[in-house]
């Protein structure tokens, strides 16, 4: 329950405030802003964070507007740009987007009844003063060159006009924008609940949680939370169970424990710096409100082996506001009757399918993004498109990597939902990544002068007809299930082999190097920037992987413990304890001759042999797996 006046409290200045003068006025009327924090994002997708007293920030607010505030290369990470001995870095606000107030729920002002609050000023971040680097300077370019080399083909290529509706030329355009909405996935347990694997899938399977009725505290934490983001100015569209979780048991004293549960929340979309911006400060507000309440939050995309992940569908828009005022798709057709989409549209996704393999580096560029990314449910694995089974049908096949949500009904909602980022992807990298990929698709669309139904036979063509832009060999649509439809073996050789370590996916950098044009130009990502991305996510990779999960890991190979008693048992419990010691001592138990497969991991890590070290990550997931199963099989045949 709110134990505070709602309505007194500050959650955000908007764009349209940021004169020193207004931003003086406001905080001044709004003494629970205690502090303010310039939040810049760097290549790895961290944000900055600081406490500067409100009264020093009046005092000196035009030189922080103008210059920012300096931190050193030791605080953010730009690896190869800020090193040690190279490590000016300064933080500049952003003043043309939204500033959100972050609250301390926890924290009370004792003169104004209300939460201590800090306003949080999204920034760029500059290396010596002229090199602009990090994650919101890359999404910003990459937006701003999207915008200028758009209209430049539009302006070339004016035949495309006659599959948009409401636009006769180029000159009718006052401004593109590019919308972003992400769907934010989570879950929520009390503290140390771990929860059985096996009643989790059986839910799962059952659907016994999904959409359902929240209660306790969750239902609480949820409803708190979906009121408050909506005073940010969100909008929020719904909140609800996703498919995972078990219900709840009431404890003695009343309240709900035994706690494990999906989540969903879903908002508005808004301009794509603008919607990375909300996105992560969404995040801070969940997890600060549900933690109010006695509730764990995690955002990991697959924190439970063997029950459905968290995803983070990223939606994907294209407009255009005229000079009389209305608004229109770029991706929508002149009629929905005939057409998916006008050429923008189809190039667009064109674009984004030919790339995917230097995109996925920016989507899945963690341990934990591959545990979701397999074969199953709902997590999308293969580079494939569906547009639905006619045009009176529109495509919800889930299986696909990016979808097109179309409604005839309604054009402007025409968009492109990538489903393979989880709540822990660098949302700016993503939407950066993935719109210069459209970009270079829409590009070749129109230069060849292609009509939407033309487009539509080059994204359906199947594996060994040339075309003028998609690879030969390949497929790129499916209106199938593909997990069901194909075996491994077709899925690999229709839609790409998908790379399954971190490392494997970094590759794509190196086997695909002519394709990085599309980020080098402008000068949106010049080398040294995908550079310092590798040595980031390599380092991430390696020391997550040497000193959390193989010890992690080791702990559970000793956790696998003889259990049988010796006056009680049956020649199944024998036979199978035999095969887990065994298998236990593979993976984890070092001979005279021989190391086991975790310690030889760990060396090819410290030899930077990371090739070797990725395929033992494999051999090892595999090998547990294996392992985890045969365990709980021997512990249900116990008396």
């Amino acid at each position: 329950m709110l134990d505070y006046d709602i309505n007194k409290m500050l959650f955000r200045i908007s764009s349209e405030e940021h004169s020193a003068e207004v931003i003086k006025n406001i905080l001044e009327s709004h003494p629970e802003v205690k502090f303010v924090s310039l939040v810049g994002i760097d290549i790895g997708g961290h944000d900055t964070d600081e406490k500067i007293p409100v009264k020093a920030f009046l005092e000196d607010i035009d030189n922080i507007l103008s210059r920012g505030v300096q931190t050193d290369g030791s605080s953010v990470a730009l690896p190869k740009i800020a090193e040690l001995n190279n490590a000016k870095v300064d933080i500049i606000p952003d003043l043309g987007v939204h500033w959100y107030v972050d609250y301390n729920f926890r924290y009370l002002d004792y003169l104004t009844g209300l939460p201590v609050g800090t306003l949080r000023i999204p920034s760029f971040l500059i290396h010596n003063e002229d090199f602009e680097c990090g994650s919101r300077v890359i999404l910003r370019d990459a937006l701003n060159l999207f915008k200028k080399e758009l209209l430049e083909i539009l302006r070339e290529n004016p035949y495309v006009f006659r599959y948009i509706d409401g636009i006769d030329g180029v000159d009718d355009i006052d401004s593109l924008v590019m919308t972003s909405a992400t769907e934010l996935e989570f879950w929520v347990k009390t503290p140390d609940e771990k929860g059985d694997r096996e009643q989790l899938f059986t839910a799962q399977m059952l659907k016994e949680q999904y959409w359902k009725r929240t209660y306790g505290q969750v239902r609480t934490a949820l409803e708190e939370t979906l009121i408050i983001l909506d005073k940010y100015g969100f909008e929020v569209e719904m909140g609800h169970k996703e498919v995972g979780g078990v219900k709840a048991r009431m404890s003695h004293g009343g309240s709900y424990d035994h706690v494990m549960e999906q989540l969903e929340i879903d908002w508005k979309y808004a301009d794509a710096l603008q919607a990375a911006d909300n996105e992560n400060h969404v995040k801070y507000v969940v997890r600060d409100i549900f933690t109010r309440y006695g509730l764990d939050v995690t955002f990991m995309a697959k924190p439970i082996e063997g029950v459905a992940g968290s995803g983070e569908h990223t939606h994907l828009g294209l407009a255009a506001k005229l000079k009389n005022g209305k608004t229109v798709s770029l991706f929508a057709p002149a009629d929905p009757n005939k057409d998916f989409m006008n050429p923008v549209g189809f190039g667009a996704l064109m674009g984004l399918l030919r790339n995917y393999e230097i995109v996925n580096p920016f989507v899945s560029s963690t341990n934990d993004s591959f545990n979701r990314l397999k074969p199953g449910y709902e997590a999308p694995v293969c580079i494939v498109t569906s547009l639905g089974r006619s045009l009176e049908e529109p495509s919800r096949n889930r299986t696909v990597l990016a979808g097109l949500i179309r409604d005839p009904k309604k054009p402007i909602a025409t968009r492109f939902e990538l489903r393979s980022p989880n709540p822990k992807s660098n949302t700016y990298l993503v939407i950066a990544a993935s719109y210069l990929a459209i970009l270079d698709g829409i590009k070749e669309a129109l230069k060849a002068n292609k009509t939407p139904s033309d487009l539509e036979k080059s994204i359906s063509k199947k594996s060994g007809e040339e075309d003028f832009y998609l690879e030969t060999d390949r497929e790129y649509r499916s209106e199938h299930n593909v997990f069901e439809f194909y075996s491994e073996d077709e899925r690999n050789k229709l839609f790409g082999k998908a790379p399954s370590t971190v490392w494997e996916n970094l590759q794509a950098f190196e086997k695909y190097a002519d394709r990085l044009k599309i980020f080098h130009e402008g000068g949106v990502m010049p080398p040294i920037v995908i550079e310092s991305y590798i040595a980031q996510t390599i380092s991430q990779w390696k020391n997550e992987l040497h000193d959390r999960i193989i010890p992690n890991t080791m702990n559970y190979i000793r956790e696998c413990k003889k259990r049988h008693d010796d006056n009680d048992f049956s020649d199944y419990d024998i036979k199978l304890w035999l095969a887990i010691d065994k298998l236990r001592h593979e993976i984890g138990k070092d001979s005279i001759g021989e190391k086991a497969l975790l310690s030889r991991a760990k060396d090819a890590l410290d030899n930077e042999e990371y090739e070797l070290a990725s395929q033992l990550q494999l051999e090892i997931q595999e090998k547990v797996k294996i392992l985890a199963n045969m365990y709980t099989t021997y512990k249900k045949n116990l008396m």
